[in-house]
């Protein structure tokens, strides 16, 4: 009798960990086609919260798929519920993993552009979510870029062009940036000083020193297209400065600048205090344009996705509570203090109610004047990188549709507004600007198409 002993069959094989390959690599290919199988299952099971508690109960691939094929998603759903009720996992997976960073930053300027993210610390939509946020009020836009850049901010309102401008190296160093909401659409106007009353014709401002809040913003192509709409070359005509929106209304008054396109906020101030009149508001020019972002570095992202989960889940609920008409004069009363806008109670609420004077003697009445829709369309980031092309700011050829799938994250926007509860944006923005509609598969037409511009 031979005293060999036969292999037992629970003897692992030299070749890999689980003994059933000739090796480690042909182990690893097999584990992720088996990985891949049991993901396609499981898409024709419930929810996403409904798969993810499935993850967590059975962690191992394989054996989620032979539960799946064994009893059918329904039967395993109707099990799952009955272990777990799905109201309040669809809560806990909503709020998403802990916060990496629980104390952070956010830089802002005091305009009503910046509502969500400013409204969100008083009104609790941050804490909410486990984050203890600090809004940081700051004098420029320039200074907001730079804070945020140099890692003092976590993250912060900016305007929607910028993070392209920084993602691409223009005006400053080059750093992914990301836009990963808007902030509000419409909210701007154009406002001149009253010795203008009678000078309503942009045809007719040749010469005038005209206000924008800063070289890379919605504000100054808006400006930019409505001159050049009516013959009047931005570049060679009229003076654009760039002034800080809390000094605009000063600058009026001092006469150092004939009107502005400014946030509605401050050109509502301009009115309030006598100096000023609503010449047309932005959405005259193109109703439901972007004007400012929330934004992040694409570091600050990749480093704490929980942290910056959570700061957009804040915001989004928020856009979302600002959106509704009833809520207006409450938020109003929220950010208007000293440390947030430090404007009177009256100028917040003409702008986010819609009813306001216009500096002319008339009371006018638009609930779309600003409007808040959190969602950050490619198509939105297409048009403001024709707009830098067509002004000189872009040289050479440009990557419209990757520049702008890269830096405005409308997947992140989409997955927020669904942990919110909230229902998904439309497939598609129409873009009509002062009657041309805007297709965003042709940039380059686009911008060859005016008569006025640099490139």
């Amino acid at each position: 009798m031979s005293n060999k002993k036969s292999p037992s069959p629970y003897m692992l094989k030299s070749g890999c960990a689980c003994g059933a390959h000739s090796s480690q690599a042909e182990h690893e290919r097999a584990f992720t086609a088996i990985t891949a199988s049991a993901a396609d299952d499981e898409k024709m099971f419930g929810s996403y919260v409904e798969r993810a508690i499935l993850r967590a109960i059975v962690p191992n691939p394989l054996q989620r798929r032979a539960f799946l094929q064994a009893v059918g998603a329904s039967t395993a759903a109707a099990a799952i519920a009955a272990l777990f009720p799905l109201a309040t996992a669809t809560d806990v997976f909503a709020q998403g993993g802990v916060p990496e960073k629980k104390n952070l930053k956010v830089g802002f300027i005091p305009i009503t552009c910046a509502t969500p993210i400013i409204m969100a610390a008083p009104m609790g939509f941050y804490a909410k979510q486990n984050i203890d946020v600090e809004v940081v009020k700051a004098a420029g836009w320039a200074i907001v870029r730079d804070r945020t850049i140099n890692k003092e901010f976590d993250a912060a309102h900016m305007l929607a062009p910028m993070p392209l401008a920084i993602s691409m190296g223009i005006g400053s160093t080059a750093l992914p940036f990301a836009v990963a909401a808007i902030e509000n659409l419409n909210g701007q106007a154009i406002c001149l000083s009253m010795k203008h009353k009678d000078n309503r014709d942009p045809k007719n401002w040749k010469g005038m020193k005209l206000g924008i809040p800063f070289e890379y913003s919605n504000h100054a192509y808006l400006l930019r297209y409505y001159l050049a709409e009516n013959g009047i070359d931005p570049d060679k005509d009229v003076q654009l400065r760039s002034v800080p929106p809390p000094e605009m209304v000063a600058n009026l008054r001092a006469d150092n600048i004939d009107g502005f396109l400014a946030p509605d906020n401050i050109v509502q101030r301009a009115v309030y205090d006598g100096v000023g009149f609503i010449h047309l508001l932005s959405k005259e020019i193109w109703d439901g344009h972007p004007c400012c972002a929330f934004a992040a570095s694409r570091d600050f992202i990749e480093q704490t996705p929980n942290s910056y989960a959570a700061l957009l889940r804040a915001i989004v609920e928020a856009a979302a509570f600002a959106s509704k008409a009833e809520n207006r004069k409450q938020i109003a009363e929220a950010i208007s203090p000293p440390n947030y806008l430090n404007a009177p109670l009256p100028v917040i609420e003409q702008v986010l109610t819609g009813v306001y004077a216009d500096g002319l003697g008339g009371i006018k009445r638009d609930p779309d004047r600003v409007t808040f829709d959190p969602f950050p369309y490619e198509s939105f980031a297409v048009w403001i990188l024709t707009q830098m092309k067509r002004w000189g700011q872009i040289k050479g050829d440009v990557d419209y549709a990757k520049i702008a799938k890269d830096v405005f994250r409308a997947t992140d926007a989409e997955k927020a507004m669904k942990d919110a509860g909230l229902p998904a944006p439309a497939p598609a923005k129409k873009i009509v600007v002062m009657g041309k509609a805007f297709d965003p598969a042709k940039p380059e037409e686009y911008v060859a198409s005016f008569a006025i511009k640099r490139s």
